[in-house]
This record gives structure tokens, C-alpha cells and sequence, in this order.
């Protein structure tokens, strides 16, 4: 670990939003809400998705903290909740059981549904609230926003170039990735819920 920077840290933020976010994934909705409005209007949808998302996550990552101790919630709670969230959103990825909106004329699809919910969407924005929490010195918090940054600068460039992108995974590529995003979603998923049942656990001296 550096002085400044823990890698470790950055490497957990990034790779768990990233699984979470799944920006392959989005290749094919974000395609299907802007492909005809031109490239000029693409890239500029792919800027407002991501400055969107990344509005909607520093939103949460600054004042998550008292909205949940405005409303009583504990870490368990928020562990096990976010946990079902991520649970229900891995089968969707896993099972390809996902409604894929469709292009709506004059209509600012880059911030709904595109920035908020399918980028920043619940299970992005439990993540982000835990990593807080566990974020517990000065290098830890410059990984966590560093890797907030990052996840959010990899979204709006695989947006950008979809179009690429989409040409070279292919749908059977694009649809290897989103299986295994819905996977690696599912693991964290069941983990976040052991971590809340046991903290329900110990905090009520079981």
C-alpha cells in the first residue's frame, strides 16, 4: 500500500461497481436508445449517462451516511437488503430476464433510465455506502474516489465507442460477459448477506 493511495482498496471498489454497473452490459440498451439520433447526439448521451451516474454516487457516497442514520437503518440491515437487491439483479444478468427499453423521441434517456436506474442503481448505490463506511483512513477514501472516478470515466468510453464495441464482442461476446457480470453479482450478493445476518447476529449477542 502506498502512502497516499491503497491499491487494494481501489481494486475492490472498482472491479465490485464494475460487476455491479456491468458496462459491456449496457453496450446493447444504450444502442437501442440512441442509434438513430446520430453520433453527434451518441456521444453526447454517453456524457450525460455517466456524469449522471457518477452525480447520483458521490450523491450517496457524501450524505448516505445521514439519510441512513436519519432513518434508523444499521449496517446489517443495509447488508442484507443490498444484498437481495444484488441477489435479484444477478438473475436477471444470469437468466437474460431483462425488459430492454426502447427509444423515445424527445425524451433525455441519457439521465432515466440510462444514468439512473441501470447505471446507478441500487445494488451500485448499497456498494457505494458500504465502501464508505469501511473506508477507514486517508488512503482508503482517495482509492474509494479515485475508483468512483474510474468506474465512471470506463462507462462513458464504452458507451462513446458502443458502436466498436459492439462490432467486436458481438451479441454471443456481450452475452458471455453479462453472464459471468451476473455470476461474479451473485457471489458478492450471498456474501453481503452472510456479512448482515451475522452482524444482526452479533450485535444482538447471539
Amino acid at each position: 500500500m502506498s502512502s497516499w493511495l491503497d491499491l487494494k482498496f481501489l481494486g475492490s471498489v472498482y472491479l465490485t461497481l464494475f460487476v455491479i454497473m456491468d458496462p459491456p452490459g449496457i453496450i446493447p440498451v444504450f444502442l437501442a436508445l440512441t442509434a438513430r439520433r446520430g453520433k453527434k447526439a451518441m456521444a453526447r448521451a454517453a456524457a450525460q449517462a455517466a456524469l449522471t451516474a457518477f452525480g447520483v454516487i458521490t450523491l450517496f457516497a457524501v450524505f448516505g451516511e445521514r439519510i441512513l442514520s436519519f432513518l434508523g437503518i444499521t449496517l446489517p440491515a443495509l447488508q442484507a437488503s443490498g444484498g437481495l437487491l444484488l441477489l435479484i439483479i444477478s438473475l436477471e444478468l444470469l437468466t437474460g430476464n431483462t425488459s430492454e427499453p426502447e427509444e423515445v423521441d424527445n425524451v433525455n434517456v441519457a439521465m432515466v433510465p440510462l444514468g439512473t436506474p441501470l447505471l446507478a442503481g441500487p445494488g451500485a448505490i448499497v456498494a457505494t455506502i458500504l465502501f464508505v463506511r469501511q473506508a477507514d483512513d486517508e488512503p482508503q477514501l482517495a482509492a474509494l474516489v479515485l475508483g468512483i472516478v474510474a468506474i465512471h470515466v470506463t462507462i462513458y468510453l464504452v458507451m462513446r465507442f458502443s458502436t466498436v464495441l459492439a462490432r467486436l464482442l458481438r451479441p454471443t461476446g456481450i452475452l458471455v460477459l453479462t453472464r459471468i457480470a451476473g455470476l461474479l453479482v451473485a457471489a458478492i450478493a450471498v456474501q453481503l448477506i452472510a456479512d448482515g445476518v451475522f452482524g444482526f447476529i452479533a450485535a444482538h449477542g447471539g
